[in-house]
């Protein structure tokens, strides 16, 4: 049988590979995406102090240390069993808007955009930022860099740090914005509103007005028919700081909502022996195998699979864009909602839907006049014992669950992040774009097979934050390797030394 390979996968956070096999015949028999690293966040935090969690779980990605941070803050909120002040949350949400924006304006046009600027068959020695910029122009280009640069600011205003936040504490924040933060921080949400537009034009004039793209995105190729999952508010509007957990089925009807507290009752975990991420799937389905429809538990938490669980977004402009979005791409309504897109390229639309969407909430926080107010944290007087917290991350619903015990030090821990939850469907994509694409006789171009990887590129997918253990998935085998890479010694470690299972319960 013969195999293709392509690895690394590129352009994205951690460290992936697709192993391809082809049958006698010359087809696509199967294909893997197997994430090779193993990070073990999960146990190595079990007997810390359950305080230290926001800042040692902003460390486990460069790419969303925020998310990490108000989850595990938010999480902490329910262990100790305090509520924070309407301030606190509406400063934690106002940091989460300035990290939004500026994750998906990186992942628009240094990490896809090569595909769409400058094409799926440029070499790949110019398919990068480089020639992003190049092909830009340098007008574009510094708007870009600025749009980091004053919103990684309005993260250390708000924050503390520009990198990974400190200010998160159960119950609260650790320090109030001035006013002449606030100022600063609504300009730089008016230019990232102002910036935001443009990038839904650039998009149309770039990607939907060329034939080739257009129909890339039309593709059964790059079609997978799954559920969808996000965080709506209590109007059935998309809100990614808080609200409750909406499912619906690959038809657009609702098929659970429930808060997140709530998780294990409709979410288990699978594992394979080819990868060190975990495969979640809807509890009251189960478990089908690596097939898509209404019939398998799986299930997408990725941009367009949260605009495909919201009745609409609630600022103005997104909400047109939403609009636009779903009636372009021919999309009917059921059930006050628009049905479903399942083109999984369409995602970068739905990207920048809600990258406008973070920078129209974020004028709206920076200009509410209890944003300043001095009160930002309760204090915490009850025991700790157990704790859900979530928040939608750029890459899709990031959970933490922590249990401690009645000293507040951490007995167990479960992380599902965005990348987790899309797994299985990425592996979907992944098979199908390789079966559609990969014929019989066909030569097996690096244009090709870039086309495989811009279907993960378009989860955008944080294999960092995905990585961990789990009992059952095999055991770890240790090569240490002389100057010369030789094999000089081996060790298998058991799986019962291997991070256990997270908590069970709230």
């Amino acid at each position: 049988m013969k195999r293709i390979v392509i690895d690394p996968l590129t352009r994205l956070e951690g460290h992936g590979r697709v192993e391809i096999f082809l049958d006698e015949a010359g087809e696509v028999a199967n294909a893997y995406l197997i994430v090779p690293e193993l990070r073990g966040f999960e146990q190595f935090c079990v007997g810390r102090p359950a305080e230290e969690m926001p800042r040692i779980t902003n460390r486990i990605c460069g790419l969303c240390p925020e998310a990490h941070h108000l989850a595990s803050t938010k999480a902490l909120d329910a262990l100790f069993q305090v509520e924070p002040p309407p301030t606190a949350k509406k400063l934690r949400e106002l940091l989460h808007m300035a990290f939004f924006v500026a994750d998906h304006a990186t992942h628009f046009f240094i990490l896809a955009g090569p595909d769409f600027f400058l094409g799926p068959d440029a070499p790949p020695a110019e398919r990068n930022i480089l020639g992003v910029f190049k092909r830009l122009g340098a007008a574009t280009t510094e708007r870009i860099v600025e749009c980091r640069r004053r919103n990684k600011d309005a993260v250390q205003l708000i924050g503390g740090r520009r990198i990974h936040p400190a200010a998160g504490l159960p119950g609260g924040w650790s320090q109030p914005l001035t006013e002449e933060g606030r100022r600063a921080i609504e300009a730089t949400a008016r230019a990232n509103v102002d910036l935001a537009v443009g990038f839904l034009e650039l998009f149309d004039k770039t990607v939907l007005q060329n034939r080739e793209y257009r129909s890339l995105i039309d593709s059964e190729d790059f079609t997978d028919r799954t559920y969808s999952m996000g965080t709506v508010d209590a109007a059935g509007q998309l809100n990614l700081y808080d609200g409750l957990i909406r499912v619906v089925d690959p038809e657009g009807v609702e098929f659970v909502r429930f808060h997140p507290a709530e998780y294990e009752l409709h979410i288990a975990e699978r594992v394979e022996p080819w990868t060190y991420v975990k495969f979640p799937y809807l509890k009251n389905i189960g478990w089908q195998g690596f097939v898509d429809g209404s019939a398998s538990g799986i299930y997408c938490a990725s941009p367009l699979a949260r605009l495909n669980v919201a009745d609409g977004l609630a600022t103005p402009r997104a909400h047109e864009q939403y609009e636009r979005m779903y009636a372009t791409l021919g999309s009917g309504r059921v059930g006050g909602r628009y049905r479903p897109i399942h083109h999984r390229l369409a995602t970068h639309w739905a990207r920048l839907v809600e990258l406008l969407y973070a920078a129209e909430r974020m004028v709206e926080l920076a200009t509410d006049p209890q944003i300043t107010e001095p009160t930002v944290r309760a204090p915490v007087t009850a025991a700790p014992r157990a704790g859900v917290g979530s928040v939608e991350a750029p890459r899709g619903t990031l959970f933490h669950h922590y249990r401690s015990d009645e000293q507040g030090l951490l007995t167990a821990v479960n992380l599902i992040v965005g990348t987790t939850h899309n797994h299985a469907p990425i592996a979907l994509s992944v098979t199908r774009a390789a079966r559609s694409l990969i014929r019989k006789g066909q030569a097996i171009s690096e244009g090709l097979l870039n086309r495989i990887e811009m279907v993960v590129r378009a989860y955008d997918p944080c294999f960092s934050c995905a990585a961990h253990t789990f009992p059952g998935a095999g055991d770890l085998t240790v090569t240490v390797h002389d100057h010369r890479g030789g094999a000089i010694e081996q060790r298998r470690l058991p799986t019962s030394v291997q991070p256990a299972a997270g908590p069970r319960g709230a």
